[in-house]
């Protein structure tokens, strides 16, 4: 497994407020667009920006509150997100007629995690553009209450992920947490309560990546890469291109699995259920991740006491918490140096047990049938890339800078708007079942707007 990324315990985590800069937006708006180009999108296109820019106008005039929900299929959402708001919609403002206000911008929710792997001036900027921090995987009180207030009171709408992280595909909607559905049954009744007549309103938006022409001389040569990391020899067999790329994608799954099962078997003495019987390879493979992830986290959920109940991403995001609450617990006070010690010894134990976790997330997003049921250039490279990132953060390379295939297209679809406060009374007569129908429809609303 990777070397453990802390060697002692770190101050604890603080929430980080917003803190909305105008030169920091001015700023952004010059150099995104070259980092767009820098990772390779050549072309972006907006679809029905004009619903958007419409919703805004309302926001402005204080007509509604808005939570704009993006899907997240991939590290450079926000950048694609930027274009959309600080591009898209304003120019379609204008074609149509309406009035907008400069900036047209959002408040947003983001990880507190992320400026632990990306750095404090991530953290630092966030903050400048507006957004407010929260901890996945526990009640983060002062982070919730942040994100209630600006959806009252903020000076832009609030942008949001309801997936909670990337999923990797883009024809592939993951799981989606139910904190955007609450977020706007609690700004219905704060509004109420303030005896403020706003309505409040979801708007989806959909977000896809495709290659302006098929890459597949680069996606052959990251296969070779990753063939060479698994020590697996080239294939010599004479087949149809098509066929034979797809039996190297499979070899590689199946060495890959292979190598990570015999690790928990070994050491950590791990009896792998046996694969479900299925004529279908696909299908056991898809069965032999499943599995072997469920073990993952029970060696993580072992060591940290921790519940193995609830969905993949609920253990991911519990186990999460357990180590930072052993890292991150240098609270300021003064303890004797051998305390100290102790508490690094935890710290590091910790870091390193958390790679379980880390290994069940890179990993989360692969299917079985994904290439398989449509072997498209886009498909072939999503998987290869999260094959890339698992083999080289295994290695202890840089998983976080992977190589860029070729150009890319970016559509941005809008859709129509969900409007939560006319669930009011659902919400009433069953928070439970209202919060479960209203994220359900964003699933399927974010569902629809993948293009195949």
């Amino acid at each position: 497994m990777p070397a453990a990324s802390v060697s002692g315990i770190q101050p604890t985590l603080e929430f980080i407020p917003p803190n909305y800069t105008p030169w920091v937006l001015r700023f952004a708006r010059w150099v995104f667009p070259w980092l767009i180009k820098q990772q390779a999108i050549a072309q972006l296109v907006a679809h029905n920006a004009e619903t958007l820019a419409a919703l805004f106008q309302d926001f402005q005039a204080g007509k509604t509150r808005l939570i704009v929900a993006f899907r997240h299929p991939n590290t450079n959402d926000p950048l694609v997100m930027s274009h959309l708001l600080w591009e898209a919609v304003p120019r379609a403002a204008k074609a149509k007629g309406i009035a907008l206000r400069d900036p047209v911008h959002t408040h947003f929710i983001y990880d507190r995690g992320i400026p632990l792997w990306a750095g404090d001036h991530v953290a630092w900027m966030f903050s400048k553009l507006g957004g407010t921090s929260m901890q996945r995987g526990k009640l983060d009180r002062p982070g919730m209450k942040s994100a209630r207030e600006l959806l009252l009171n903020g000076q832009f709408p609030m942008a949001a992920a309801p997936e909670g992280a990337t999923n990797s595909h883009s024809e592939i909607i993951g799981p989606l947490e139910p904190g955007v559905a609450q977020m706007a049954f609690w700004t219905v009744e704060d509004l109420r309560a303030a005896g403020r007549s706003e309505r409040v309103a979801i708007v989806p938006v959909g977000i896809q990546y495709s290659y302006l022409s098929p890459p597949w001389e680069n996606i052959d040569r990251l296969m070779g890469d990753i063939e060479t990391s698994l020590g697996l020899d080239p294939l010599t067999h004479p087949q149809d291109a098509a066929e034979q790329r797809y039996l190297r994608l499979y070899r590689i799954g199946d060495r890959l699995l292979n190598l990570v099962e015999n690790f928990y078997k070994q050491f950590y003495n791990q009896a792998l259920p046996e694969p479900v019987a299925d004529d279908d390879p696909n299908v056991q493979m898809g069965d032999r991740l499943k599995k072997l992830l469920d073990v993952a986290l029970q060696v993580s959920e072992t060591y940290f006491g921790v519940s193995s109940n609830g969905s993949v991403e609920d253990r991911c995001r519990r186990l999460e918490q357990a180590g930072w609450e052993r890292i991150y617990s240098d609270d300021g006070r003064s303890i004797s140096p051998v305390e100290r010690g102790l508490a690094n010894w935890v710290a590091a134990e910790a870091t390193s047990r958390m790679n379980h976790m880390r290994l069940v997330e890179r990993f989360t997003a692969v299917t079985g049938s994904y290439v398989r049921e449509k072997p498209t250039a886009e498909r072939f490279a999503e998987t290869l890339l999260i094959l890339w990132r698992v083999t080289t953060w295994i290695q202890g390379g840089d998983a976080g800078n992977p190589p860029l295939l070729g150009k890319q297209r970016v559509d941005l679809r809008v859709g129509e708007p969900i409007w939560v406060s006319d669930r009011a009374a659902d919400y009433k007569a069953s928070r439970r079942k209202a919060l479960n129908d209203l994220t359900q429809e964003l699933r399927s609303t974010l569902k629809n707007l993948i293009v195949s």
